[in-house]
């Protein structure tokens, strides 16, 4: 039999009822004799409640004291769910973070997974008995809880797949799996029944919410076979991940149009146009932790250029204010930002093959009368930054275009 590491996220375990419907599952798989460990996401909303409990106590409140606050969440579905799984005959135990010992590094709020200690979990599995751990968290080595970021129960699951050699990482959610594009936006999206890691990878960085970025990347590196499907369905084979590139000949060049509204841009104008200046801009930037994503610099003239790039909407003000000081330093001559952009994306490894994939999708933009601001390009995938207000519109013209509301 095989041993399934499944993970659950906040909707699947937001009230007594779904924990229960939650256990239920579980139970059929260990009744045909697989090993399952079960990993949750504390129930839906309640991070939320807890920062902002924080928030009320300190306006910005210290990061370990932080951590320490926000990890209860899944401790409390954690304790419930082994509950329930009891109250139905599955023997099983609990472990927070810390008990399974996944060990991190220090950033609080935003800790990286460094080793997992596999021994305590296998010998609960060995003896019959189902092991449910609490996603999102870990301790450093001098044992101070820590947090992997928001969304990160989804990285605990693939990385505890990986320590474990588990057969299959199931992430149940409250989709049955990945869409061409988000179906609120765009009612014709299709379910793709496999998608390869790269693809998966791209749609996640890009603003995907079906997973977080830094579980594909996990689930890539250690080859864990990964599907995602829904906690609410009991068939569906869901979504399977894949290193393998789908052999169809009638595969899309493009699989999928990802976007993402939280994105904020700024532009430090008339910096000295010498070596290092990226460097000095975006060293300052990077000191305050804060994650860049798109990068422009101007052709310089008369000695000075302007440099742009795009950060998470969330940090905007203080990236703005980091770049102030940097201005000062420079001698640059004004800082300005607009956090009201989007970004848009097509993603599909048919790229690699197809020549005219940006010609069609600019052209598609302009005949809607969509400004692009930025472009950025990789591999398998085409990034533009638009006015938010054209967010939804641009989706939709970019599903249609490239065809991924017909049937494969």
């Amino acid at each position: 039999m095989a041993l399934i590491v499944q993970k659950y996220g906040g909707t699947s375990v937001g009230n007594p009822e779904r924990i229960k419907n939650v256990a239920r599952r579980v139970a059929r798989f260990h009744a045909q004799g697989h090993q399952v460990v079960v990993v949750v996401s504390a129930m839906s909303g309640e991070t939320n409640k807890l920062i902002a409990l924080a928030k009320e106590v300190q306006a910005s409140p210290d990061p370990r004291e932080l951590d320490q606050v926000c990890a209860t969440g899944e401790q409390v579905t954690i304790g419930l769910l082994s509950m329930a799984l009891m109250d139905i005959g599955v023997p099983a135990r609990s472990y927070t973070g810390g008990q399974v010992k996944v060990l991190t590094d220090n950033t609080f709020t935003k800790a990286r997974i460094l080793s997992i200690d596999d021994a305590p979990m296998r010998r609960d599995l060995d003896a019959g008995k189902v092991v449910v751990v609490a996603g999102f968290q870990g301790v450093d080595e001098d044992g101070n809880i820590t947090t992997l970021g928001r969304g990160g129960s989804d990285t605990s699951g693939v990385a505890l797949a990986a320590a474990l050699k588990a057969d299959e990482c199931q992430i149940y959610t409250d989709v049955d799996g990945v869409y061409t594009t988000d179906p609120r936006v765009v009612p014709e999206a299709r379910k793709l029944d496999t998608i390869t890691f790269e693809e998966m990878l791209e749609m996640a960085s890009l603003g995907s919410k079906v997973l977080q970025i830094r579980s594909v990347e996990f689930a890539g590196k250690y080859k864990v076979k990964l599907r995602v499907l829904s906690s609410f369905q009991d068939e569906g084979e869901g979504t399977l991940i894949t290193v393998e590139e789908d052999k169809n000949m009638e595969q899309p060049i493009i699989s999928g149009i990802a976007f993402n509204r939280d994105e904020a841009k700024l532009t430090i104008l008339g910096v000295p146009d010498k070596p290092g200046i990226a460097y000095h801009i975006l060293g300052a930037i990077a000191d305050a932790n804060i994650d860049v994503d798109m990068i422009v610099q101007n052709v310089g003239h008369d000695g000075a250029t302007d440099f742009s790039f795009t950060v998470n909407r969330g940090e905007y003000a203080k990236a703005k204010g980091i770049l102030e000081k940097v201005k000062a330093d420079l001698g640059a001559r004004e800082v300005t930002g607009d956090n009201k952009i989007c970004k848009v994306s097509a993603v599909g490894v048919g790229m690699r093959s197809h020549p005219g994939v940006a010609s069609r999708m600019f052209k598609a933009l302009a005949d809607e009368g969509i400004n692009i601001q930025m472009i950025s390009t990789s591999e398998i995938k085409i990034s533009v930054v638009l006015d938010e207000k054209y967010l939804e519109l641009a989706v939709r013209v970019l599903h249609r275009t490239f065809g991924l509301d017909q049937a494969v």
